[in-house]
């Protein structure tokens, strides 16, 4: 696993996606507000970025698992990878 990934996973480990992008808007709001000294906005940004790829993460792999419900003519249902082209 590569450094930024490994660094990500350890910070988000056991997170929802609600969690995180709910500590990644508090850290955005903090961040616009200027309110923090130098080293603590570093220091927020860092962690706001894994935060941000770990929803990335989240969302695509989410994506992946969308299915197509499809009817047949016969009125019998099934499914289908989700294929958005």
């Amino acid at each position: 696993m590569p450094k930024n990934e490994e660094n990500s996973a350890a910070y988000t480990d056991g997170a929802s996606f609600e969690q995180a992008l709910k500590e990644l808007e508090t850290i955005v709001r903090k961040l616009e507000s200027g309110s923090g000294d130098l080293e603590a906005s570093i220091n927020d940004y860092v962690r706001g970025t894994q935060l941000k790829d770990f929803c990335q993460k989240k969302l695509a792999d989410a994506r992946l698992r969308v299915e197509t419900i499809l009817k047949s003519q016969d009125g019998a249902l099934s499914t289908q990878p989700f294929d958005a082209q």
